[in-house]
């Protein structure tokens, strides 16, 4: 009996982001249990026809260096081995760009949004078989920063409150720009105050529940 490989073949999403991706716990060190963190919570939402790859890095950027790091942060020089080591995939989840806004790295939401769209640009246009199509793209703009009494974030990310606000928008032209999907994070999610970056367990659950049914029309 011959077996159609392609229909049987789970569908494959990679989800390529930050801490908020890794599931860090505000003003804490530790993860989120695997059952909180979006990823495991929207796959869980999805059923059994769909894997997700997590590939989370704490202060992961868009397109620029963090040289005080012990591992590569930039996106666009570990984006493409990630693409080739996971592929096939379906479907690329990216969310990214806090990191980005902070003042020693690029400072502004628009500097964020020129390497997000240098991102989509290398999944629509990476080979990682010749035989395979390139997967589908979905921007998750993180949610808005807010304001906390922690004397590092507030110094890590001073001023950036203001740009992050300008996030979504500037994320969502990019989704029209690039022909791909977008989500607001922060239309289901705030940040918690205790470090003005990081979600609580329930907005990270909420991040997950929201997404799994435009991940499922984005598809099907």
């Amino acid at each position: 009996m011959d077996i159609d490989v392609e229909a049987t073949r789970m569908k494959t999403i990679l989800a390529y982001g930050d801490s908020l991706t890794w599931g860090s716990v505000p003003g804490d060190p530790k993860q989120h249990p695997r059952e909180v963190r979006w990823t495991n919570v929207m796959v869980n939402s999805l059923g059994n026809e769909y894997e997700i790859i997590t590939d989370g890095l704490r202060r992961r950027l868009t397109a620029y260096d963090e040289h005080l790091s012990d591992s590569n942060r930039n996106a666009t020089q570990t984006l493409p081995t990630a693409l080739y080591s996971h592929a096939p995939l379906d479907l690329v989840i990216l969310m990214l760009g806090t990191n980005d806004m902070q003042p020693h790295i690029a400072g502004t939401s628009i500097a964020a949004m020129q390497g997000m769209r240098r991102l989509v640009t290398i999944i629509q246009n990476h080979v990682a078989r010749p035989d395979i199509p390139n997967p589908k793209v979905l921007i998750v703009s993180p949610p808005k920063l807010c304001k906390t009494q922690d004397e590092f974030y507030t110094g890590f990310f001073e001023g950036t409150i203001e740009q992050s606000y300008k996030l979504a928008d500037y994320f969502s032209q990019i989704a029209q720009e690039k022909d791909c999907s977008f989500f607001d994070a922060g239309s289901v999610a705030q940040t918690s105050p205790i470090d003005g970056v990081h979600l609580d367990a329930q907005n990270t659950i909420n991040i997950g529940k929201a997404l799994a049914p435009i991940v499922k029309e984005i598809l099907n």
